[in-house]
């Protein structure tokens, strides 16, 4: 069994980043492991956790099903409090939990608990569904925010969010040939997954460095 936390970088950094799962995969998972690992070797401290339901899945039968991600609020509310940062916080996640985590930003920023939203690959709808948006509370975000989203990215496309109404608050870095995790095709991009993730790691430095903290 895993601890609440999984935590990696410099124990002494000046920032930071919580990270939740998406709705279909753990803490654990390749994705996370590799966005963590990057975001950890460029300074951040980095802790991941899991909702209740994926954390049921290590110890249950069968894969219990992912709740609506905004009865999550709460669980990632309890998250932060539990982490105890002692110093800058970014709060995010990976599609899901990143959803979840821009739901409670506005909250905790206005009353200082956390300096930014970071989300990997924000499910703007369900693929094949784009005119399910999920992005109603995003136009009057008043967090600063950077989202890292591959340019083929079936949640959301490079040719489909910038007809979005997002808060100027909102920085999006487009990754070429990107999907959901990021991932790029090499032989159509020039570019591998590491490639795509040290991009990301480097630009979440240079706009976490921006942030007022």
């Amino acid at each position: 069994m895993l601890d609440k936390f999984l935590l990696q970088g410099p124990q002494d950094a000046r920032l930071t980043i919580l990270l939740a799962h998406g709705a279909g995969a753990p803490m654990d998972s390749a994705s996370m492991t590799s966005a963590a690992d990057a975001l950890a070797g460029v300074g951040f401290r980095v802790a991941r956790f899991e909702f209740a339901y994926m954390a049921a899945r290590r110890t249950e039968e069968g894969r219990k099903p992912p709740p609506r991600a905004e009865t999550l609020n709460p669980e990632y509310e309890a998250a932060v409090a539990e982490l105890g940062a002692s110093g800058p916080l970014i709060i995010g996640g990976k599609s899901m939990g990143g959803r979840v985590a821009s739901m409670i930003a506005d909250d905790l920023h206005d009353r200082g608990q956390i300096a930014g939203l970071l989300c990997l690959g924000y499910p703007f709808h369900p693929p094949g569904q784009p005119e399910k948006l999920r992005t109603g509370h995003l136009a009057g975000l008043t967090t600063p925010a950077l989202i890292c989203q591959g340019t083929r990215d079936e949640f959301g496309t490079r040719d489909e969010v910038p007809g979005y109404d997002l808060s100027d608050r909102i920085e999006i870095l487009w990754l070429e040939d990107g999907d959901h995790d990021l991932k790029p095709r090499k032989k159509i991009s020039g570019f591998s997954s590491a490639d795509h993730l040290a991009t990301m790691a480097k630009a979440v430095k240079a706009w976490a460095e921006r942030l007022p903290v």
